[in-house]
């Protein structure tokens, strides 16, 4: 599956992507923030990754900025039995709308899947994330749940979050009350 936003082309990722991969994600900066990457990230991480196969009721991209190349990555996968969006972008790319851009494209792909509803949250260190789900239309659950980090070994708090996306189609309005 590929996707085109107006900045941004979403792919799946290919063995040959590691390389880029580890360019894009090596920095502990991001990499804390993710709940399942490791760190250090290594090029053994980076080609697993590259090689993880796809749901098609859960699909994850690699994020691609034409001329530049992997810029990050985004997708859906399960957790807790219910779609949860996840996305990450390189730090040289900070600041420049990119992960909402590449989250919106997903959060598109959800809809036309048939998703009703999808989860999101950052751990709470992590306010830059929750700007980017409030910018999307997510509200926050009012929970706030340890949840297991491989980068900081440990459990840290995260901020949980729902998007409604039936109720943003059918009534923006209605679904706010």
């Amino acid at each position: 599956m590929f996707h085109r936003s107006e900045r941004l082309f979403l792919r799946p990722a290919f063995p040959e992507d590691g390389e880029a991969i580890l360019a894009s994600i090596g920095d502990a900066g991001i990499v804390r923030n993710l709940a399942s990457a490791p760190w250090p990230y290594g090029i053994t991480d980076a080609r697993s990754f590259a090689a993880m196969p796809q749901d098609q009721r859960l699909p994850h991209f690699l994020v691609t900025l034409p001329g530049t190349g992997i810029i990050g990555s985004a997708g859906l996968c399960a957790h807790e039995g219910q779609a949860e969006i996840g996305y990450w972008i390189a730090r040289p790319h900070w600041g420049q709308g990119y992960a909402t851009e590449a989250a919106e494209a997903v959060l598109q792909i959800a809809r036309t899947l048939g998703h009703r509803r999808v989860m999101a949250g950052h751990f709470t260190d992590n306010p830059a994330s929750g700007r980017v789900l409030r910018k999307l239309g997510f509200v926050p659950t009012g929970r706030i749940m340890p949840r297991f980090s491989r980068a900081r070994d440990g459990l840290a708090d995260a901020v949980e979050y729902t998007l409604d996306l039936q109720c943003e189609i059918a009534s923006p309005v209605r679904c706010a009350a």
